[in-house]
């Protein structure tokens, strides 16, 4: 799994999908594999023979040649206390599966404590620009989650990221942090876990700040909004994104913003003051 999804560096294959590798998987088992080994006597004929063309077959091969490649990158990830975790890893988090089914990521890098992948998280997510109110609640946010004894979901970005990750830590908490950047770059105290897709040291990109996103979204039973920039950031793309999918229940802080009275109007519950997370209740439907 690890030949065929994950992400090597100046590489011009580019991995499968989870739902490719799970069509694969597929393929092999409606036709069987003529191959002893799978992974390692894989022909152009045999791909065929799976019903893939001239360009899937090529693809395909090119990503199973990497295992010299592959045994570098894995052996400079455990050089710098990094791991990987794929979809069939019992590390791998379950509610990243349950959430997102085929959407979730084939292939995760983990630095830190890999036991909270399976802890129960809420997420906090907001503006990079906080004002005084979005800053307090985001810190509000991470002290209540750590005093409940659930651990914080973050992407580790400045502003209400940082805000409720460092609230949280201070008074005891977790933290499962999805960076958008290289895991290189993360230090990983105690009671950390930072997960990365595909790759470990892959740079920062806009494309993998919103692909993050979902993972927040996805990996939290609940999503608290600090602030919010309406039709703007990734805070508003990764909730509304949320809203329309379902991954988890949103409650935003009600400033009076635009950002918070858009998310609202989508479906969004409004906090005004945040006392207790078990009070965070999802809006019930009206018929």
């Amino acid at each position: 799994m690890l030949l065929l999804c994950c992400a090597l560096p100046d590489d011009t294959a580019h991995p499968l999908t989870l739902p490719q590798f799970e069509a694969l998987g597929r393929r092999v088992r409606l036709f069987g594999s003529g191959a002893a080994d799978p992974l390692g006597e894989v022909t152009a004929r045999e791909l065929r023979r799976l019903g893939y063309d001239e360009t899937q077959g090529t693809r395909i091969l090119a990503l199973l040649a990497r295992k010299e490649r592959l045994r570098r990158y894995l052996a400079a990830a455990e050089r710098a206390g990094i791991r990987p975790v794929t979809r069939l890893s019992e590390g791998y988090p379950a509610r990243l599966w349950q959430t997102l089914g085929t959407r979730c990521p084939a292939v995760l890098f983990a630095k830190g404590d890999l036991a909270l992948a399976s802890a129960r998280c809420i997420t906090v997510v907001g503006s990079r620009e906080l004002t005084a109110e979005g800053r307090a609640f985001a810190e509000t946010a991470g002290r209540l989650i750590a005093e409940a004894g659930l651990t914080l979901c973050s992407g580790g970005a400045i502003g209400a990221d940082l805000a409720a990750q460092e609230a949280c830590l201070a008074h005891g908490g977790s933290a499962v942090i999805f960076p958008a950047g290289p895991l290189t770059e993360c230090q990983a105290p105690a009671r950390t876990l930072y997960l990365a897709e595909q790759a470990f040291d892959a740079p920062f990109s806009a494309a993998r700040a919103l692909t993050r996103n979902r993972y927040l979204h996805a990996m939290g039973e609940k999503t608290l909004v600090a602030q919010c920039t309406r039709c703007s950031g990734g805070t508003w793309e990764g909730t509304t994104e949320n809203l329309r999918r379902g991954y988890s229940a949103v409650f935003v802080h009600a400033d009076g913003t635009e950002g918070a009275q858009a998310l609202i109007a989508r479906g969004a519950v409004p906090v005004t003051e945040l006392h207790d997370l078990d009070e965070l209740q999802p809006a019930q439907l009206q018929f």
